[in-house]
C-alpha cells in the first residue's frame, strides 16, 4: 500500500559517522529552502542509526523537498527519502490534537543510608579547630586587601614604561600611542568563479558548506579561512556557474539569526 503524502519526510541510508548535532543542523541547511521546518529528529541509538524525519510546515513543502532531494549525495551517501507513515507531535501541537504518551514508570532508586553523625570534638579538638578556622580567615582577609605596590619615583624626563621615545624636538606624547584604524574593505562586485562568505554562524562546518553548495553545477571546492568561523571561500569552474549560486543562495538563512552573505571574491 502506497504511503500517504504527509507534512514530515522519512529519510534513511544517512552516514552513521557524523554527530547528531552536526546532522540536524546539516539537514535543516538544505530543507529549509522547500519551507519552513518545524521540527528535525535524529537519534544515535542503535535502531535509528542512520535516520531521520524533517517535519514541515505544509504537505507542498514536504513533497518539494521529497522530489527534489530524492538520491542527493549528503555526506557522500545518497539519501533515501519518502514520506513517514505517522504524524508528527510538531504538527499534532500545530493542529491542537497532542496527546503525550504514557512514560513507562521507572523502578525508585533506594535512598543511600544516612552517614552517621561525627563525634563530638573535645576541648583541644574546638581549640584547634577556632585557631584554624582564626587563621583561614586572616589569609582571605590579606588576599582580599593585598598592600599597595608603589612605583619607584620618576625622575624629571623620564618616559614611563611601555610609552614610546620621543624623537628629539617633538613634546612627549600623552595618553599613549593612537589606535590603530582599520579600514572598511567593499565587497568587490566583479564576477569571479570564487564566491566570497560572510556572516557565517559559529557552528558552520566545511562539510555543511558542501553540502549546500554542491548542488550547483561548476562546485569544486569550500576553502575555509583559519581561526574565523564567519567567512569562508567557494570555487566553481567559471563565473556563470559562480554567479547561478551567489543568486540562488543570497540570503539563506543557515540558522534564523544569520541570513547568508554572499559577495564575489576580489581578483
Amino acid at each position: 500500500m502506497d504511503i500517504q503524502p504527509n507534512f514530515t519526510i522519512y529519510i534513511n541510508n544517512l552516514n552513521e559517522k557524523v554527530k547528531k548535532d552536526e546532522l540536524k543542523k546539516s539537514l535543516y541547511a538544505i530543507f529549509s529552502q522547500f519551507g519552513t521546518i518545524l521540527d528535525i529528529v535524529a537519534m544515535k541509538n542503535l535502531k535509528m542509526k542512520g535516520q531521520a524525519f524533517v517535519v514541515f510546515r505544509d504537505i507542498p513543502s514536504a513533497t518539494n523537498a521529497l522530489r527534489s532531494m530524492q538520491g542527493f549525495p549528503f555526506y557522500e551517501k545518497p539519501m533515501r527519502i519518502q514520506y513517514a507513515k505517522g504524524k508528527s507531535d510538531a504538527i499534532s501541537k500545530l493542529q491542537g490534537t497532542f496527546v503525550p504518551r504514557e512514560k513507562k514508570e521507572r523502578p525508585e532508586k533506594r535512598k543511600p543510608e544516612p552517614e552517621p553523625a561525627p563525634a563530638p570534638l573535645t576541648k583541644r579538638g574546638r581549640k584547634a579547630a577556632a585557631a584554624a578556622a582564626a587563621a583561614a580567615a586572616a589569609a582571605a582577609q590579606e588576599a582580599a586587601n593585598p598592600a599597595p605596590v608603589v612605583a619607584p619615583p620618576m625622575m624629571p624626563g623620564q618616559v614611563p614604561p611601555g610609552m614610546p621615545v620621543p624623537m628629539p624636538g617633538m613634546p612627549p606624547m600623552m595618553g599613549g600611542p593612537p589606535p590603530m584604524q582599520v579600514p572598511n574593505i567593499p565587497a568587490p562586485d566583479v564576477p569571479n568563479s570564487i564566491l566570497f562568505l560572510t556572516n557565517l554562524p559559529e557552528e558552520t562546518t566545511e562539510m555543511m558548506l558542501e553540502v549546500l553548495f554542491k548542488q550547483f553545477d561548476g562546485f569544486k571546492e569550500v576553502r575555509p579561512v583559519p581561526a574565523r568561523h564567519d567567512i569562508a571561500f567557494v570555487e566553481f569552474v567559471n563565473e556563470t556557474q559562480a554567479t547561478k549560486a551567489k543568486d540562488s543562495l543570497q540570503g539563506f538563512k543557515i540558522t534564523p539569526t544569520n541570513p547568508l552573505n554572499i559577495a564575489y571574491a576580489k581578483k
